[in-house]
């Protein structure tokens, strides 16, 4: 696939597609990591111009750029445990919105996800956890209302990841900056879920 310029513009339509094909090459395991050509470097150490948002997990078993297929300067991506909304992520992805014009955002959870495990044992559980690990899970607590407490261990995770990704979805949408650029079509934004197992991108409805 040939490398695209710093320069070059795409909808968040094609920001997706684009995802979604390397995530399709990473599964059939065709790519590779060359060493990066001075030229390109050089082009990149001018501007960047990423074409999707990546709000991800910390979790060191779902990098990014690897399980997308995208390579330097294609995603800006911020990580943090459960891949939750704090004023300093919210700041950092209002700058790729307003400053890079990147088109696409995606919160990204992910299977097996052990911010949310420790917040379902406190939910459930009544657990208590480190003081900045319990700051948090605290944080996590809301996405978890609906969650079934009648569900095996396995199958509450599983409900919680995606009803996670859904309200990072939601409060991104109801943000002041989610109010004023999503509907003029400025950013499109999803919700994604990670399959350790397969190393599947699902995205979701």
């Amino acid at each position: 696939m040939a490398r695209r310029s710093t320069q070059d513009r795409i909808s968040a339509e094609e920001a997706l597609e684009l995802l979604i094909d390397g995530n399709a090459r990473f599964l059939r395991g065709e790519l590779h990591f060359p060493s990066m050509p001075q030229e390109v470097l050089a082009e990149l150490a001018k501007d960047q111009r990423p074409y999707a948002m990546i709000l991800g997990c910390s979790d060191s078993r779902v990098p990014p750029e690897l399980i997308f297929g995208a390579g330097f300067g294609d995603l800006f991506v911020v990580r943090v445990a459960g891949n939750s909304i704090s004023p300093e992520v919210a700041g950092s992805l209002q700058y790729a919105a307003a400053h890079l014009h990147t088109p696409l955002l995606v919160v990204l959870g992910h299977e097996g996800c052990g911010a949310l495990k420790a917040a379902l044992k406190t939910k459930f559980k009544g657990a208590r956890h480190g003081s900045r690990i319990q700051i948090l899970v605290e944080s996590l607590l809301p996405a978890l209302s609906a969650v079934d407490p009648h569900l095996d261990a396995e199958e509450q995770l599983a409900q919680a990841v995606e009803a996670n990704v859904r309200w990072n979805v939601a409060r991104i949408l109801n943000s002041p900056e989610g109010q004023a650029r999503l509907p003029e079509g400025a950013v499109k934004l999803v919700g994604a879920v990670y399959e350790l197992a397969t190393g599947r991108v699902r995205f979701l409805d």
